[in-house]
């Protein structure tokens, strides 16, 4: 699909052209959301495999979380071509029979306030990935725009052991440093970062840093690097981030580690209208913006294909991340391990099947 500059700026990035024939990876996007106007009936047509959809709001009460949590398995009821996923071997179904996967992840523990059980009853639900804390601080660990910096809680270890125990993957984007390592460290099982970038290249409150990188891939974990512009814009550039620019983040962790076997994409894209963001009229805690430069230079419109990058802000222009990646000189070996078998290799330790 060609577009004029023009109609880009006009084109809602939560909708996707199709592709005519898939290509011939499994691509686990690592963080996504869905909205309700969302086309689910032609998930499966815009080249991934498995959404690992947002499965309900990161401050989420447990009600909430039940009742939205739900709510995709009646996706899955309702369209044929949608399953949920509980296994590896769902995903490589999925990719087989042509049909998306919904990978049910939370952005933030919020909904397990005091009550460790309910770690357990929510993967009974289908729960296979998590944040422990989206931003601020909870009863878990630090978030990574609060000012505390006291990592993880003592009930936050509790919470560890058991996602290891019962299957659920830990996530530590969003979070504070201090609890990402001390996730990391205590972790009997691999931890991922599903959607950041290295502050080696962008320095943003969002992003890791070598640190964190390190550990991670240490202890078996993986990096879902994250074509979202704010996260790729760099310092001194003030044009539209490129399929090249965010090159750049895989070539630098590359670079640090010395292979790809650590390497994933989390897209944060959307199907369906992503809504505005919601204010409170009675104030709102001075948390760092991550992405004011990037409105100040680019914009500010959270549905812009701008808010991505220029040759991928729709699912469909994966094709152009692979191409540039082997013209950057990475291997056929490289793009399936960093689309998709990076993440099915961790998934499988975690889950266990």
């Amino acid at each position: 699909m060609t577009l004029t500059h023009e109609e880009i700026l006009k084109a809602n990035k939560g909708f996707h052209p199709f592709l005519d024939e898939d290509h011939p990876y499994i691509f686990i996007d690592s963080c996504m959301q869905a909205w309700p106007d969302a086309d689910y009936a032609n998930a499966h047509r815009h080249g991934v495999t498995t959404y690992a959809v947002t499965a309900w709001r990161p401050h989420a009460t447990v009600e909430q979380a039940m009742e939205e949590g739900m709510f995709w398995h009646l996706v899955a009821r309702k369209y044929p071509n949608c399953i949920v996923v509980e296994t590896t071997e769902d995903i490589r179904r999925a990719k087989r029979e042509g049909k998306a996967a919904f990978l049910l992840a939370a952005q933030g523990g919020d909904f397990i306030g005091n009550k460790l059980h309910r770690i357990e009853a929510f993967h009974k639900l289908g729960l296979r990935m998590m944040l422990p804390a989206y931003n601020t601080t909870n009863l878990i660990c630090d978030g990574a725009l609060d000012r505390t910096s006291s990592g993880l809680t003592r009930f936050g270890e509790l919470v560890v052991d058991e996602c290891n125990r019962v299957g659920v993957l830990l996530d530590c984007t969003h979070l504070g440093k201090q609890a990402s390592l001390q996730i990391i460290e205590r972790s009997s099982k691999p931890c991922v970062f599903s959607h950041s970038n290295p502050n080696g290249v962008v320095p943003n409150p969002r992003n890791i840093d070598d640190d964190q990188i390190k550990l991670c891939v240490e202890k078996g974990g993986m990096i879902g690097l994250a074509p979202w512009g704010p996260l790729v814009l760099k310092p001194g550039d003030s044009h539209w981030p490129t399929v090249d620019d965010f090159i750049d983040h895989v070539d630098y962790v590359v670079n640090l580690i010395g292979n790809t076997d650590c390497i994933g994409v989390g897209t944060d894209m959307s199907l369906g209208t992503y809504p505005d963001h919601e204010h409170d009229p009675w104030g709102e805690p001075e948390y760092p913006d991550v992405a004011r430069r990037y409105g100040q230079l680019i914009t500010t419109d959270v549905r812009s294909p701008m808010r991505a990058l220029d040759g991928w802000w729709n699912y469909t222009q994966v094709t152009n991340f692979i191409d540039r990646l082997l013209a950057r000189g990475y291997s056929e070996d490289d793009v399936r391990k960093i689309l998709g078998e990076n993440y099915l290799r961790v998934f499988a330790e975690v889950w266990g099947s």
